[in-house]
């Protein structure tokens, strides 16, 4: 029974291992995306709900093996189909690539954790229940962990799937609709070799919100604490 609990775990990093080997990151970069955007955009137009479900598809996979090329992908959805539509394909591709990931990791590695740490992870699962939801939501609005590393802790550490799915699909939402929009204008920054401004995420005016909206997430964790306090 053990072995049926690692074999999703084992296909998946088979795959993660041949999609390095064949160079799938490579062919994720910013300059393969300058050198196919033609194409690539004359197969979005041509056809537009097949190219976009080939997208949400990709991006799912790309998550899912953890291939570092997230805003690549959310760039070229801005690039292929408009920053609203790019920016809502990349969430949901985004999203469903974390949720498989979280399954995979979470059927074959969360009983053995189990096992070896079942008092710490019972007191974590009971302030998850509670507020995991934010804790995730805050985490997915500010960068401040790898996407994948958030993925993995959430699976291990018991985190309840809906909670983990709706905080995901929320959090990267602001982030998509940046790189969403940077893409649907790059298109001759591309063409001429050049690498787009992602760094713009890290700028004063687009990280000052989203870590406000990432405080009013901690809100109701904050609220709970402060009128436990103000009764002990």
């Amino acid at each position: 029974m053990a072995a049926l609990r690692l074999l999703p775990l084992l296909v998946l990093l088979a795959a993660i291992v041949a999609a390095f080997v064949f160079g799938v990151p490579h062919a994720l970069s910013w300059s393969a995306l300058g050198a196919r955007q033609a194409a690539l955009t004359e197969a979005a137009h041509a056809h537009p709900g097949a190219a976009l479900l080939l997208y949400v598809a990709g991006y799912a996979l790309v998550v899912t093996f953890s291939i570092p090329a997230g805003g690549v992908m959310s760039v070229a959805g801005g690039l292929l189909f408009g920053t609203l539509l790019g920016a809502a394909a990349a969430a949901v591709g985004a999203t469903l690539g974390a949720v498989l990931l979280f399954l995979v990791v979470r059927l074959a590695l969360r009983p053995l954790l189990a096992r070896c740490a079942g008092p710490l992870l019972a007191r974590i699962g009971t302030r998850l229940e509670r507020d995991g939801f934010s804790y995730l939501l805050a985490l997915r609005l500010i960068p401040a962990a790898p996407f994948w590393l958030v993925n993995l802790a959430s699976a291990l550490v018991g985190m309840r799937l809906l909670p983990y799915a709706a905080a995901t699909l929320l959090g990267v939402i602001p982030a998509a609709l940046v790189f969403a929009s940077i893409g649907a204008g790059v298109g001759g920054v591309l063409a001429a070799g050049g690498r787009p401004d992602v760094d713009v995420m890290f700028a004063p005016r687009v990280l000052g919100p989203l870590a406000g909206l990432a405080i009013l997430s901690l809100l109701p964790i904050l609220w709970r604490r402060w009128r436990h306090g103000s009764h002990a």
